[in-house]
């Protein structure tokens, strides 16, 4: 696959075929209209009375129905070494994508997803759970969360990091998947997070998206594609 299939100044919400709630695919498109499906996700974007501008996967999942529907708009790709997520996720040029439906099933696909994030550290992207919002650290993050809002923080690699506004301080830690991690933190007031690496996982309360939003669009991702 050479070059993006969907070029975007916003941010743009990208459904797969994984769980949606039924307040998903209003709350993502609210910060980022623009809808495109992985493969599966066209049906799921059907089902929702959506229509995605664009589909893009191996088409392995979507039905022969959303076949017909999404006729126009389907951009194949046919190799199989990555998930449909990252098919997609690298087919977007946008400030950032907002993901629904790439989680809540099975746990071998979210824990796909979520090296899908560190795999592809250079793209923006913010996982939405039916709790949590998830995505890469940039090297630095600054939020402003009410204090006492859960900030959770999961190594996928080794990585250090700095922090100001969390209860547990994270200077001086090395975290790994194998070793400490930094779960269920809490801010107290405004968060300034540093990292040495593109290896973090943040992980926050979907009340938090907004504030999301407005710091990965201010911030950007920072790390070289």
């Amino acid at each position: 696959m050479n070059g993006a299939i969907v070029l975007s100044d916003a941010p743009v919400t990208l459904i797969g075929g994984g769980v949606t709630g039924p307040e998903d695919l209003a709350l993502a498109r609210a910060h980022a209209p623009r809808l495109v499906a992985a493969d599966g996700g066209g049906d799921s974007a059907l089902a929702a009375g959506c229509r995605p501008e664009a589909v893009i996967g191996d088409m392995d999942s979507l039905s022969p129905a959303g076949r017909d529907a999404l006729a126009e708009v389907l951009h194949p790709v046919s190799e199989q070494e990555t998930t449909d997520f990252d098919k997609a996720l690298c087919a977007i040029d946008a400030p950032l994508v907002l993901a629904v439906g790439m989680t809540g099933g099975r746990i071998d696909h979210d824990l796909a997803a979520f090296n899908v994030l560190v795999r592809r550290a250079a793209r923006r992207c913010v996982v939405i759970g039916a709790e949590s919002l998830v995505f890469l650290a940039p090297p630095v993050l600054e939020l402003d969360v009410p204090v006492g809002s859960l900030v959770s923080l999961f190594p996928m690699g080794p990585v250090t990091g700095r922090s100001e506004g969390l209860e547990w301080p994270i200077d001086g830690l090395g975290f790994a998947p194998w070793g400490r991690s930094g779960t269920s933190n809490a801010a107290s007031g405004p968060v300034r997070l540093e990292f040495s690496d593109p290896r973090m996982l943040v992980i926050l309360p979907r009340e938090a998206l907004a504030d999301v939003v407005e710091a990965l669009g201010a911030q950007g991702s920072g790390w070289p594609g």
